[in-house]
């Protein structure tokens, strides 16, 4: 009889008097590029903390849980797990469905150590305080750069990001995304409604928009952005962005880094990551350590909205799952809307880069691709990246491929041939397109 494992003890850890198990700490998160435990991301969360919990401190919290590692696929859980400890606080939420949920309220490092065991290495706090859950302390300028932007032009636009803030009497507080974009937060008093921070946010987002027509947009359909997108939804309510600190689940183990304004025009996000962070912290502090102190007004932006609706800009489209609001117009693509000409969707520029029905080693061709193409490679988001598991006549296999949508196209690699390229189902499928193949069957 085949004796079962044992599984490895969980590590106890004694946080400022109170305990939290770490349980499976040795089982690996990240192994393709960084090789990163359970146990070392809990350890950089609490090399860390007092940055960590500026940006969560006394907010409900969404537990974005990776519970397969990085490198599986998460899921959100707003509700807090049952199995808590008694000293966890949380709060109830209510959302635009109606519904309600009890969420985490992380505090201390004994909560930051909790909820990095339950996979939790992205944070995201809802931009309000447990105290006033109706009313946002925090404006949230997101920006996402459309495929085929550079970076430094996303860093350009930052800058007028922070010149239109102080003119509007606000301190913005800018960091990485850790993946393509960046976040600027602004602490605002807390005596508006997620309503009115989201039309001040559309108001923003509009007027940059205006100042830089060929780098900036606030369009919510994707057939209409170019360039970088600022999101103004993003200040809705039940929306919630990963706070400073987080950790992105990309193969290097990058994180959400808070900038200085200083740092922005030269600032690379690959060069914050889990093993950098720590040192920089220490060196540093926290570039954002003054930001509750700098909250202001938005009473300019909503003067703003009211011009812009004075000349005929109403509201813009919602998120889907948002019940139609007051002044919105019709909430649909344009090219979808009633009249509008079909246009042929656009191919995407993909390549197949391995097929095989061993995974990993359909993985370990993406990096050695990676490796004959790092220009390139340096561009693709995380959703650039498309593992498929493929049916065959008796079993799965994986299919790698690459959608270079984001690579310009100067520098975009031709499809070369697949490695490894071990397709199962290949001979079959020719004998099916071979009539003479048919026959003989």
């Amino acid at each position: 009889m085949t004796p079962v494992p044992k599984e490895p003890e969980a590590v106890v850890l004694a946080l400022e008097g109170r305990e939290v198990r770490v349980t499976h700490p040795d089982k690996l998160y990240f192994s393709r590029q960084a090789r990163l435990t359970k146990l070392d991301l809990v350890r950089y969360f609490l090399s860390i903390a007092p940055g960590a919990l500026a940006g969560i401190h006394d907010r409900p919290l969404v537990l974005k849980r990776f519970v397969d590692g990085a490198e599986g696929t998460p899921f959100y859980q707003k509700r807090a797990p049952s199995a808590r400890p008694e000293w966890l606080r949380t709060v109830t939420l209510a959302f635009p469905s109606g519904r309600t949920a009890e969420e985490i309220v992380v505090d201390d490092v004994a909560g930051l150590a909790f909820v990095v065991n339950l996979g939790c290495i992205e944070l995201h706090p809802h931009p309000v305080r447990t105290g006033n859950p109706d009313h946002p302390d925090e404006l949230r300028i997101d920006l996402d750069p459309t495929p085929g932007v550079a970076w430094a032009d996303l860093r350009r636009v930052a800058v007028e990001v922070r010149a239109l803030l102080e003119e509007v009497g606000l301190r913005g507080w800018p960091k990485t995304r850790g993946s393509r974009g960046m976040h600027i937060y602004a602490r605002i008093w807390p005596r508006w409604t997620f309503t009115e921070v989201r039309r001040a946010a559309l108001a923003f987002s509009r007027e940059i928009e205006r100042r830089m027509p060929h780098l900036a947009t606030s369009k919510w359909w994707k057939e209409e952005r170019r360039g970088v997108f600022l999101d103004y939804n993003q200040n809705a309510k039940d929306r919630t962005t990963c706070s400073a600190y987080s950790v992105r689940p990309l193969p290097d183990a990058r994180v959400s880094a808070p900038l200085a304004w200083e740092e922005v025009p030269e600032c690379e996000p690959a060069d914050f990551t889990v093993s950098t962070m720590p040192g920089r912290f220490a060196a540093i502090g926290d570039p954002h350590g003054g930001i509750d102190a700098a909250a202001g007004s938005l009473e300019k932006l909503l003067e703003l909205a009211g011009r812009d609706q004075a000349h005929g800009l109403g509201d813009a489209p919602w998120p889907p799952h948002f019940r139609k609001m007051e002044g919105e117009g019709v909430r649909v693509a344009p090219s979808r809307a009633k009249g509008a000409a079909r246009k042929p969707r656009a191919k995407m520029p993909l390549v197949v880069i391995a097929n095989s029905p061993d995974k990993e080693a359909a993985l370990a061709g993406l990096e050695r691709w990676k490796g004959r193409h790092p220009e390139p490679a340096r561009y693709l988001a995380v959703d650039d990246v498309l593992v498929d598991s493929m049916r065959g006549r008796f079993s799965t296999w994986t299919r790698i491929r690459v959608n270079l949508r984001s690579v310009p196209e100067a520098i975009r690699p031709v499809q070369e041939a697949p490695d490894p390229d071990d397709d199962p189902t290949r001979e079959w499928r020719a004998q099916g397109r071979d009539p003479k193949a048919r026959k003989q069957r």
